[in-house]
């Protein structure tokens, strides 16, 4: 199947990409993350995500970086209590979009790797995009991977980064 991965950082894409390759799956990249901030910490997840990205084989696009984006979605107060599937329901749904316009089986995305985010509430709501947007969503759990992908990333001198990536989780990590 040809599949687009969503790349939320370098790290994360390791196992997935991997487990894809396989799976006897033709993949490429989709890197849209509008929630990194600041825009220095985007750029540089962005450019490790591409090095890897090609260091693995694999073509990676890169959309458009959009914080106002992100930011009307989840800034108000109940928004901001539900950030993150907000947050997954925005990038997801653009990711299933450029896969629809381009070709692709599917879509699938880095973030079932890992075990800081609700998978089944992440699930839920590629399921939802998929049906909504009428392509499949390749669902796997790569949280099994998690360990291996990071200290694949240290060996490799990925930059691996201490929080999520929103203004928010930067300032709960501090």
């Amino acid at each position: 199947m040809n599949i687009l991965l969503h790349i939320c950082c370098a790290p994360c894409s390791i196992y997935p990409i991997d487990q894809l390759r396989k799976g006897g799956h033709r993949i490429a990249g989709y890197y849209y993350n509008p929630n990194i901030h600041p825009y220095s910490e985007y750029l540089k997840r962005r450019s490790e995500a591409d090095k890897y990205s090609k260091d693995s084989g694999v073509n990676m696009i890169a959309g458009d970086y959009e914080l106002e984006k992100y930011l009307e979605n989840t800034t108000y107060s109940e928004a901001l209590k539900n950030r993150c599937p907000i947050c997954w329901r925005l990038r997801l749904e653009r990711t299933a979009k450029f896969a629809k316009e381009n070709g692709f089986e599917a879509f699938t995305t880095t973030l079932l790797g890992s075990p800081y985010q609700d998978h089944e509430v992440l699930r839920k709501i590629a399921v939802d995009i998929a049906d909504k947007t009428d392509i499949k969503f390749h669902y796997e759990d790569y949280r099994t991977g998690f360990r291996r992908s990071t200290e694949k990333a240290k060996s490799k001198g990925i930059y691996l980064q201490n929080y999520c990536g929103c203004v928010f989780s930067k300032e709960e990590r501090s």
